[in-house]
């Protein structure tokens, strides 16, 4: 989804300035108080006067969006599934390497019947690899060399952090001959970064 804005958000008649952001399956708004919903337990959204009203069984929220409130409405109803925004699709061969998030990797067995763990195989579609540290990043080339030629390696790595920037991911993925494509919000912790082989080299 990919959306943020500073905003004032009140809840329990508290207002405050914050950011408010919509990640795959959840928004947050952090500030001096913060508020982490997963979708699938919002009741009720809507949008009023350029505010985003929302409720979900622990209460109710409303946050100063401006003029694009709708928009946000609109993506909190009909979310994008995250399979779709990585381009899973049924049939595929695909390969998880590191990543232990037990929600996605039971969104893959639900979307694709198997997938292998732990080992990529040869002439994969798509490669999701974990990278936690700088040191894992050498990991890419690797993973790029089991995929066949329109397939892709997705670099899951974590939000924010110094010790492995996007930039980090950025350069060891460019350094092992690949081209970057996309970036999506792989979870509220996590960002994905996707790799190609450039056309000239398929």
């Amino acid at each position: 989804m990919g959306l943020e804005t500073i905003c004032v958000g009140t809840y329990e008649d508290v207002s405050v300035e914050g950011k408010a952001s919509l990640e795959t399956g959840e928004f947050f708004f952090r500030g001096a108080f913060s508020l982490r919903i997963p979708l699938n337990e919002i009741q009720s959204v809507e949008a009023q006067r350029g505010e985003l009203l929302l409720r979900w069984p622990q209460g109710s929220a409303r946050f100063t969006i401006g003029k694009n409130a709708e928009q946000w409405a609109l993506k909190i109803r009909y979310p994008r599934g995250r399979l779709e925004k990585l381009g899973v699709k049924p049939g595929m061969r695909i390969a998880v390497l590191g990543i232990g998030d037990a929600t996605f990797l039971d969104e893959l067995r639900a979307r694709t019947g198997e997938f292998s763990e732990g080992r990529a195989k040869r002439q994969s579609d798509i490669v999701f690899l974990a990278v936690e540290t700088k040191e894992g990043l050498s990991r890419i080339a690797k993973a790029a060399a089991s995929i066949q030629s329109a397939g892709a390696v997705w670099t899951v790595y974590p939000k924010g952090q110094k010790h492995i920037t996007q930039s980090d991911v950025m350069s060891a993925g460019k350094a092992a001959g690949l081209v970057d494509t996309k970036v999506v919000g792989f979870s509220g912790t996590h960002s994905a970064l996707k790799w190609v082989i450039p056309v000239a080299k398929r």
